[in-house]
């Protein structure tokens, strides 16, 4: 049986994820607490791995309930904490400091700063899938991939790849049920698989496009090549939830249940 494995929200956009327990779909779809806080520069962009390789050295612990950020630099013992709300100035220094520009730490509780602004919802991947991945290259663990990949839901107790039924062609969406919350699969999103530095042993990866290529021929399911997953760098699936969801909770061992592939309706889905 397909189930919810684990949960994972990302506070701070672009930075470390927390496990939990459960999450509560806000309004917009998104998991509440999700990317809710964006470092920004002086022009408004988002800091993150692809503007500033400073990313992937930095860690991140938070308290949700306390609402409490702990930052600190790879492979250091010292970890600076701070209230997100009552030391947002002296969180900025520090920030600005650590990467040598100017930062800002913006939020929104409303919907969070979803990578995907069309599909907002909880992106969605199996264990399986990040284990695999996790394979093909030398010395990066599961661990390390799931912190790539940066997905909010797994499903365990499926195959490898199994998550690429969760969306259908350009014009069709897939409903499928998490516990008490319907979701539309909308289309396969583009996280960055590895860098052209792994984050953890410093290491470069230049035929990464080979390993892709090569593992695409060797794995892919033939009905998977023939949808939107024609590569490897798409590998966690982005969805929508109806409003009418706002306020639910997905839990950890919720089953998991594909419910029908059809036309783009959104607005029709049921409660």
């Amino acid at each position: 049986m397909a189930y919810v494995a684990s949960i994972h929200i990302y506070p701070i956009k672009a930075l470390d994820g927390i496990s939990v327990g459960q999450a509560t779909i806000l309004a917009s779809g998104a998991l509440k607490g999700d990317r809710s806080l964006a470092i920004c520069d002086r022009k408004g962009e988002f800091v993150n791995t692809k503007r500033s390789s400073g990313v992937h050295f930095l860690r991140l612990s938070f308290d949700i309930k306390q609402r409490i950020a702990g930052l600190k630099i790879q492979n250091t013992e010292q970890e600076i904490f701070f209230h997100v709300d009552r030391e947002r100035p002296e969180i900025e220094y520090w920030l600005s400091n650590y990467f040598g520009f100017p930062v800002t730490l913006i939020e929104n509780l409303l919907t969070g700063f979803p990578d995907d602004t069309a599909a907002p919802g909880p992106s969605i991947i199996s264990t399986a899938t990040i284990a695999e991945v996790a394979s093909w290259f030398p010395r990066v663990c599961v661990n390390e991939m799931r912190h790539r990949l940066r997905a909010n839901i797994e499903i365990g107790d499926v195959p490898a790849f199994w998550e690429d039924q969760l969306f259908g062609a350009a014009d069709e969406v897939v409903r499928f049920k998490i516990g008490p919350v319907i979701f539309e699969g909308i289309n396969p999103g583009q996280p960055c698989i590895l860098s052209t530095r792994n984050s953890a042993a410093k290491e470069l990866y230049p035929n990464l496009k080979n390993v892709r290529t090569a593992k695409q021929n060797e794995l892919m399911p033939e009905w998977a090549k023939k949808g939107h997953l024609n590569h490897f760098s798409r590998l966690i699936v982005n969805t929508r939830v109806p409003l009418q969801a706002a306020g639910k909770i997905v839990h950890l061992g919720d089953e998991v249940q594909i419910l029908s592939v059809s036309k783009s309706l959104f607005n029709t889905i049921p409660d």
